[in-house]
């Protein structure tokens, strides 16, 4: 991916680990600078579709096989091996995101296990590792808290722009059992979040068998003696699986040199005052009754129910599309697994029409409009669905073009029904029906009542 600029800037380097995955690390992630006092840099996922829109076969593809990594740990199995098509997905040869999807989704016999996705990058990414294990339950950690559903627990995630997450099982008794339980986030830099995590949850319930799963791991000795260390003082095994290992090189004072780099750098968008196209609405006729996505757990018998209805929902979004060539579907926060998978059918359904997936996020980071920065374009609004923490600003990346770059003519943009308010009508939309037509599917946000 890109990372030029930041590494002529501010001297970060990325150097390639292992790559069980086919793909080393400078292939699976570029760089940008963080508006965060935090941290400075910023590991942007060329397969994880948050920050930068993407085939959404390669996205779910990718989270297929890093779920194989861990069937394969869990079942002491070595794991089926994808050639070249990761790295010819993401050098985008043509049917290779395909081909990996299909590939990875080949039934296997199914693995229990508790699956634990960290909000809100690595909600979809958790949602496909659980698809790849057959058996899995799966369950996001969460910023809403939701009237009517108990919080299990709680952590704080360290470098992280909003930090406190929790857990709100809808049936406890299925989370709160003895079985291996994966923790999957985009990335492991120190490991320190799921080390933390594993902690709380066996303060709780004791486990015999933790696996971590990342996209990459950056983990350095240090990092890794500490995990060994809390296996052994828990009497648990303790693992780690991801698709490309690797270092990433931060010089002293990358922390001042990255503020300094930031407030030298305008952060206004210049508002578009030009025309507007047309927002129209779709009914997906969700079903009844299945969870919109892990917030309160996901089971394999809601995975059977999607996926009978997913080409009918992509049938409902291509009859809103004539005549589009490239299209983005564009997810909500921690909504990811939903968009994507719709995202997916509508690509599956449009074989000559470029598909995109991308999400939207709290996270501030910086956009410059340079060929080797990762995130060129930047759409700012306010938050549309009453968060707990209050008003904040929100963001979606590179769904403008940049200097150069060809535009979609048609966003999808799928929201839940509890961010479906006035102040999405008056800002997102408003951003985004300055580029493109835009059609708006809203999904059940599932809850008690549903």
């Amino acid at each position: 991916m890109t990372g030029s600029w930041v590494a002529s800037r501010l001297g970060v380097r990325l150097t390639d680990g292992a790559g069980p995955g086919g793909a080393g690390l400078s292939a699976l992630v570029g760089l940008a600078v963080r508006r965060n006092p935090k941290r400075a840099h910023l590991l942007v996922s060329a397969v994880l579709g948050k920050h930068v829109p993407t085939d959404p076969r390669l996205v779910y593809g990718s989270g297929l096989l890093l779920g194989e990594l861990v069937r394969a740990c869990l079942r002491g199995e070595e794991p089926s091996h994808p050639g070249s098509l990761l790295l010819d997905g993401l050098h985008g040869v043509p049917g290779a995101a395909s081909a990996l999807r299909d590939l990875m989704r080949a039934p296997q016999a199914p693995v229990d296990a508790i699956v634990l996705g960290y909000a809100e990058t690595a909600t979809a990414l958790g949602h496909s590792v659980a698809d790849a294990l057959g058996g899995a339950y799966y369950l996001h950690s969460t910023r809403r808290p939701v009237e009517g559903f108990v919080t299990y627990g709680g952590f704080e995630e360290e470098h992280s722009h909003a930090t406190s997450h929790l857990l709100l099982p809808g049936d406890a008794t299925a989370f709160d059992r003895d079985a291996p339980v994966v923790l999957v986030d985009d990335e492991l830099s120190t490991g320190r979040t799921v080390l933390n995590t594993i902690e709380a949850l066996h303060a709780v319930r004791p486990r015999s068998h933790y696996v971590l799963a990342a996209l990459v791991d950056l983990r350095d000795a240090a990092d890794r003696a500490r995990m060994d260390a809390l296996a052994a003082r828990l009497g648990a095994r303790i693992d780690a699986v991801a698709l490309a290992g690797g270092h990433v090189e931060l010089p002293d004072g990358i922390l001042e040199a990255g503020k300094k780099l930031v407030a030298g750098i305008p952060s206004d968008v210049p508002e578009d005052f030009g025309p507007r196209f047309e927002v129209s609405r779709v009914g997906l006729e969700w079903p009844a009754g299945l969870p919109d996505g892990g917030r309160h757990g996901f089971l394999p018998e809601h995975r059977a129910r999607l996926e009978k209805d997913l080409e009918r929902m992509g049938d409902v979004l291509t009859a809103g599309l004539d005549g589009a060539s490239r299209v983005l579907v564009l997810g909500f926060e921690e909504l990811m697994y939903a968009p994507l998978r719709l995202a997916e059918a509508l690509a599956d359904a449009l074989p000559y029409v470029d598909v995109r997936y991308s999400t939207t996020t709290r996270s501030p980071v910086l956009a410059v409009d340079d060929p080797g920065y990762a995130i060129r374009t930047r759409l700012d609004f306010p938050s549309h669905d009453d968060p707990s923490d209050g008003p904040g600003e929100r963001y979606a990346y590179n769904v403008a073009p940049g200097a150069g770059q060809p535009g979609f003519d048609r966003i999808v943009f799928v929201v839940d029904d509890v961010g479906d308010t006035s102040a999405l009508a008056h800002g997102l939309l408003e951003r985004l029906r300055a580029l493109a037509p835009v059609l708006v599917a809203t999904v059940p946000a599932y809850g008690r009542c549903a």
